[in-house]
């Protein structure tokens, strides 16, 4: 194999989620970059790749960073696996594929599981535009903080959250999104107490804390976003003319539907409505 950094996706649960490429990419690389080796081991026997291993994450990043790109600048090729998923959502491997760029070496994905993209495809929420947020702050300040910071965004938000915390998450969430907000649970997706439950975050709340079984294992939060009525026409009007005085008529109705979450032909046809109905404009 050419002397390539491979991003490499692992299941989040299911082994049978091992695709055909990735087992042959971790069989041909010379060296794989994991997470914890010892939790790799035991995906790398199962599927009877025999690649050596060594250690990568956040606490080791600056001095492996450099390490394995002059592994990759002398020839060989590199894997990067995280525990479970898609490497880099949630786990360690930013300067790694940052500094293989810098260094004009190939960087390739070998796509697979992702807790986050299994989440959404389930959820029942809207997912032409969502925001992936990762993992909230742990103090309960500082996820206040950062909730009250998205409590009006349009799009839908994922979250990740560890399972000692996701009833203080749920709490907080209801609180300032409101606990009518939709929002659906996705809990151990891909295994065999897999959770996928739809309710408002108020009854999620209760739910979760009825039920100590789904206080554990990985969770994943899909949250609904603010939905602006379509009715509320006057809440743009203005801007949509204004922005519509220095830029073209389509860039300006593009411009308004992004920020507010809104259908881009919606927002345009409301703009010839107004310009026919307005005069000079």
């Amino acid at each position: 194999m050419n002397a390539t950094l491979y991003i490499v996706a692992t299941p989040i649960g299911n082994l049978g989620d091992m695709t055909t490429r990735a087992i042959e990419t971790l069989k041909q690389v010379d060296l794989i970059a994991c997470e914890d080796t010892r939790t790799s081991a035991k995906l790398l026997n199962y599927f009877n790749i025999t690649t050596p291993m060594v250690a990568y994450h956040e606490h080791n990043a600056d001095s492996q960073t450099q390490k394995l790109i002059e592994k990759l600048l002398s020839g060989q090729s590199v894997a990067l696996i995280s525990d479970a998923g898609t490497p880099l959502i949630s786990d360690p491997g930013f300067r790694l594929v940052k500094a293989a760029h810098q260094h004009g070496i190939s960087v390739s994905p070998i796509v697979g599981a992702c807790a986050m993209v299994g989440a959404l495809s389930a959820a029942g929420l809207a997912s032409d535009k969502f925001s992936f947020m990762g993992f909230l702050p742990a103090k309960t300040h500082g996820r206040q903080k950062a909730l009250a910071l998205w409590q009006n965004r349009p799009e839908t938000l994922i979250f990740y959250e560890a399972p000692h915390r996701i009833i203080e998450c749920l709490e907080d969430m209801a609180s300032i999104f409101g606990s009518d907000r939709v929002a659906t649970l996705c809990r151990e997706l891909t295994k065999t107490f897999e959770t996928i439950k739809q309710a408002t975050l108020g009854e999620l709340l209760e739910f979760v804390k009825n039920d100590t079984n789904q206080q554990k294992g990985e969770i994943v939060l899909v949250v609904s976003g603010v939905q602006t009525s379509q009715n509320d026409d006057e809440d743009y009007d203005v801007w949509l003319l204004r922005i519509a005085q220095e830029l073209p008529p389509k860039k300006a109705a593009s411009i308004v539907a992004d920020v507010l979450g809104l259908k881009k032909g919606q927002v345009y046809d409301r703009l010839l409505t107004l310009q026919q109905s307005t005069p000079n404009s």
